[in-house]
């Protein structure tokens, strides 16, 4: 397995497959994709993108840290889920997160996936609440010291 910082582009499929089936390949496209300081980290098995994750230089104000970063559109294919891939492409993350004078880590957390969040040290905050066409989700975030 190698992590590799990867193209906007390059993650559409695996977003529009594992987060957004009944959507199109449009839907695959955050705002933001393209900012000067997103990144987007991919994991490849044998040469073959299997896993993907985004990164925005985003603030919620929920949180007191002046600098933030926000993770979008991580998903790993079925058949490669529960080999490390995601945590992978999060520890490859974390130093690039502190170059950049960020202190905190956070996204919106599907129902499904808090679990594997709270394995790797993100912490919840506030409830669930629901996302139209996606599901429950609930904010969570991780500390980057």
């Amino acid at each position: 397995m190698q992590v590799l910082r990867i193209k906007p582009i390059d993650t559409q499929h695996i977003r529009h497959k594992m987060l957004r089936p009944s959507g199109t390949l449009e839907d695959c496209v955050f705002r933001g994709d393209n900012d000067e300081l997103t990144f987007h980290l991919g994991a490849f098995v044998d040469s073959k993108l299997v896993s993907v994750a985004s990164f925005y230089f985003e603030r919620n104000d929920i949180f007191p840290d002046q600098y933030q970063y926000r993770l979008r559109g991580m998903a790993t294919l079925p058949e490669y889920q529960g080999q490390g891939l995601s945590s992978a492409l999060l520890r490859t993350a974390f130093p690039v997160i502190k170059q950049n004078q960020c202190t905190l880590l956070w996204c919106n957390a599907r129902e499904k996936a808090m679990g594997f969040y709270l394995q790797v040290g993100f912490k919840p905050t506030g409830e669930f609440f629901s996302v139209p066409n996606i599901g429950k989700h609930i904010l969570m975030s991780i500390k980057i010291d």
